[in-house]
């Protein structure tokens, strides 16, 4: 009993130890972001930039409107599709659910096809040629369909009791996006069919200087805002019958946590385009790494290991010479399915 009351107390250090140190690797990716690329930029000399350092004019821009914008959305990106990922994992109790399961990426992969696809046809010009307010467009569209389908999936989680039945139709709700999705392609010159399967690939680095800030005001307040459901997302774990007895009210809290959810996928997706596979590995890779459910430890450290990969994935994308040279989601898929494999093997021989 002395060995087991020990062991407790010495845990808290050890995760304490982890978090510090996979902080310093965020602070060590981030620098790399910014230092390699097809220009090379010296470390001092990207501090003085950061400073507001105008002397070389050209590295400045470099910097302050491409790579940093880019390292501040991976970081916010890949926060944000790990944290809704667990929430989606603790609702359903389903370690194959992610941030797209309830179809709300399908919705914002709709709304694209509708200003990408549907407004070539109708207007001659697709919206998303129009430079600025193609852009703006596009992200308005996205958030708007990611909305539409949460705001559907909401009204179903008020008649519904099953968590199950409710994966179920989002799921259903999620193939019907795509198969009108399908429909507008066919319909579709190939020109704008090829602009919409860029924005489908995924990228950190479609977010402008001008853009990125409003992106990462509006994810530093829905990522605190996750962090409040925690001690809700700990009582679902122990099951409906047990967080009855509680007293919790398991309809109410199940919904805010799948908005919660919805809500940073919606800006994700509008902002970056479709990532996958970082909010279905990171929760598995933290549990696997700080052997714990308890989400009090497991939402911090998910928002932290999430940030980590989305800039370690970004860095190996533009490896081959030049930015964006690989599709992020590529990337994300051929990192993480390794990584979870192992850690769910190791998990089933302990």
């Amino acid at each position: 009993m002395r060995c087991g009351s020990a062991a407790a107390p010495l845990r808290a250090p050890i995760m304490k130890i982890k978090l510090l140190l996979i902080l310093l690797l965020i602070a060590a990716l981030a620098m790399a972001n910014l230092l390699l690329g097809t220009v090379d930029i010296s470390s001092g000399e990207i501090f003085r930039i950061l400073g507001g350092d105008r002397t070389d004019i050209v590295h400045y821009n470099i910097i302050w409107k491409s790579r940093l914008p880019q390292t501040v959305t991976a970081i916010m990106a890949g926060a944000g599709l790990s944290v809704s990922g667990l929430q989606m994992q603790t609702v359903f109790r389903n370690p194959l659910a992610g941030p797209s399961v309830l179809g709300i990426s399908n919705g914002a992969a709709l709304g694209v096809a509708f200003v990408v696809l549907l407004s070539g046809q109708i207007g001659g010009v697709a919206l998303s040629q129009l430079g600025f307010m193609g852009d703006a467009a596009l992200n308005v569209a996205a958030i708007a369909g990611a909305l539409a389908v949460m705001g559907l999936i909401a009204w179903v989680s008020g008649r519904v009791q099953n968590s199950v039945t409710l994966l179920i139709i989002g799921v259903m709700i999620g193939y019907l996006a795509t198969a009108v999705i399908s429909v507008l392609k066919f319909f579709s010159v190939e020109e704008d069919v090829h602009a919409y399967v860029i924005w489908g690939l995924g990228s950190f680095a479609r977010v402008s200087a001008g853009q990125v800030w409003l992106f990462a005001a509006i994810m530093a307040v829905l990522l605190p805002l996750s962090m409040l459901l925690v001690k809700q997302m700990n009582i679902l774990l122990l099951g409906d019958r047990y967080a009855r007895n509680l007293g919790v009210n398991i309809q109410c809290s199940r919904l805010l946590i799948i908005c919660s959810s919805g809500m940073l996928v919606a800006i994700v997706t509008a902002y970056c385009g479709p990532i996958m596979f970082i909010g279905l590995a990171v929760p598995h890779l933290c549990r696997g790494l700080w052997h714990t459910n308890d989400h009090r430890i497991l939402m911090p450290a998910t928002l932290l290991v999430g940030a980590l990969l989305a800039l370690f994935c970004n860095l190996v994308a533009r490896l081959p010479g030049y930015e964006g040279a690989l599709p992020v989601n590529s990337v994300t898929a051929l990192i993480g399915a390794p990584v979870v494999a192992t850690i769910l093997f190791r998990k089933r021989n302990r």
